[in-house]
Order: C-alpha cells, then sequence, then structure tokens
C-alpha cells in the first residue's frame, strides 16, 4: 500500500475533500510533482467564483450557482469533456485534467462539486451508471447538471437517453441512478475507470495497482477486495489473494456473499 493516500481510508466520508483526494491519487503516478501550482490554481477558481457569486447576488437557487459554475469552469477556464480522446488515462488523472482543461464525466464532476462545496454551496456527484452527473444547489430548487457538456442542465428526457446508452434501450428512469455518491465512492468510481481500462488493454500490472489503491481509499469496498483477490490469483499471488478474500470476509454481510468467499478461500486452501 502507498503511505501518502492511506489517511483517506480513515477519514470519515464528509471530511474527504475531493479535489484534493483525486490530485493526491493523481500524484502516486507523478513522483517528486509539486503540488502547490495545483492547489493554487484550485484556490484563484474558488476566489473568482465566491466573487461572482458575491457581485450577482443572486445565487440562491441551483440554477443561478450552475450558471456561475459553468461559466467560470467551463466558459473562462474551458473544463470540458474529451470526446476526441475519451478512453485516454489522462482523463482521470486529475494533474493532467488540470493542465489540459480536459477530462470525463468523473473528473469533472469532482471539480464542480469540490469548487461548489468549497463556498459553501450544495453539491453531489450523481450515481448515473456511464456518465457521472452532478447535483448543485438547495433542496428546496436543485439542479441536474453535465460536466462533460459545459455543466449543461440537464433533463428528464437527457437523464433518459444517457441511461439507454449505458444500460439498453429497454432502461427506464429509477431514482437509484441520480442517487448521491458518497465522496469515497466517487474516489472509488474514478480508480475504477482507470483500473478496468487497463484490464482490458492487458496490463495486468498497472490494474493491480489501481485496484490496491481503490481498497486503501474504501477499505469496506467488498467489490474492490474481490477484485484485487480476483487478479491476484491471475498472477499466481495465491497468499496475497487469500489475505484480499479475507479481508473482504470482514466487511461483507450478505450471506450468499459469505458463503461465496469462504468457498474461495476453501479452494485456495489446497493451492
Amino acid at each position: 500500500m502507498t503511505a501518502s493516500i492511506a489517511y483517506l481510508g480513515l477519514l470519515d466520508d464528509e471530511d474527504i475533500l475531493l479535489d484534493i483526494a483525486a490530485l493526491e491519487l493523481s500524484a502516486l503516478d507523478h513522483p517528486g510533482v509539486d503540488l502547490a501550482p495545483y492547489l493554487a490554481q484550485l484556490a484563484a477558481i474558488e476566489a473568482e467564483i465566491e466573487e461572482e457569486a458575491r457581485v450577482g447576488e443572486e445565487a440562491a437557487t441551483g440554477p443561478e450557482q450552475a450558471a456561475i459554475l459553468a461559466r467560470i469552469l467551463a466558459g473562462r477556464h474551458g473544463f470540458s469533456g474529451d470526446s476526441q480522446s475519451y478512453d485516454a488515462p489522462l482523463n482521470t488523472d486529475m494533474i493532467r485534467v488540470l493542465d489540459r482543461r480536459k477530462g470525463l464525466p468523473v473528473s469533472l464532476a469532482i471539480l464542480y462539486v469540490a469548487l461548489a462545496r468549497r463556498i459553501g454551496w450544495s453539491a453531489d456527484a450523481l450515481n448515473t451508471p456511464g456518465h457521472v452527473l452532478v447535483r448543485i444547489g438547495p433542496e428546496s430548487a436543485p439542479i441536474m447538471v453535465d460536466p462533460f457538456h459545459d455543466g449543461a442542465a440537464v433533463r428528464r428526457e437527457g437523464l433518459l437517453t444517457l441511461l439507454r446508452r449505458a444500460l439498453g434501450q429497454a432502461a427506464r428512469y429509477d431514482a437509484r441512478h441520480v442517487a448521491p455518491m458518497a465522496n469515497r465512492l466517487v474516489l472509488v468510481r474514478l480508480l475504477l475507470n482507470q483500473a478496468t481500462r487497463a484490464e482490458a488493454e492487458g496490463d495486468g500490472g498497472r490494474a493491480l495497482t489501481l485496484y490496491r489503491r481503490i481498497v486503501e481509499v474504501a477499505p469496506g469496498n467488498a467489490q474492490g477486495w474481490w477484485d484485487l483477490a480476483r487478479l491476484q490469483l491471475s498472477t499466481g499471488r495465491i497468499d496475497d489473494a487469500r489475505t484480499s478474500l479475507s479481508a473482504m470476509l470482514e466487511v461483507t454481510r450478505d450471506s450468499g456473499s459469505r458463503a461465496h468467499i469462504a468457498a474461495a478461500l476453501e479452494a485456495l486452501a489446497g493451492r
């Protein structure tokens, strides 16, 4: 495990600062990088958003707040979705996202949510299949936006299009698809995006590294432990796979899953 992010797994979820955590995860792939300029960049953007909100004096509703975020992040600073090289790993590498002003829905959502929260606005990344969206604004007047498309508002019809693209034409609206994600789950989704792409490209070593980061950030994430054990087993790391399955057993309460894990451990006992 990497000591520099170990503290993330110990924090209460509400104490995780998404933008800072994403930068620290990114720094693991950039040895020796100085994060100070990136932290300064975020602080400067925060100041611009706060000034815009103060001058306008009309940022009480979600649409008003979302408009300011889009105007600053997309309009002034050019943060937008990378449609041309969508699958490139740099789109989920927060250092490169800040360098290029391009990213995937999940990385751009982190910026929108974190910067909104910095000035006291309510914002959450949503657990939308295949394309993370953001909800901004107070409970009485929120709005759903798409950071990948320059912070554009997402109406029910647009949401249904996204769902059908990810889940098939038979997909129907379900409140679970727009449920707010816990901060830890947002980071898991960021890392999982990288891990699944690495695995698909046959880079098992990179995938293994990323799954290790997932369980370090979210030690209670049973699926992360399962995927880590699966990769460890496929590369002959039998003892490591046993350790990961045992860790998964500690955090899993579902009886069916526990039986499945116990069977896997029993199968490994003779190897």
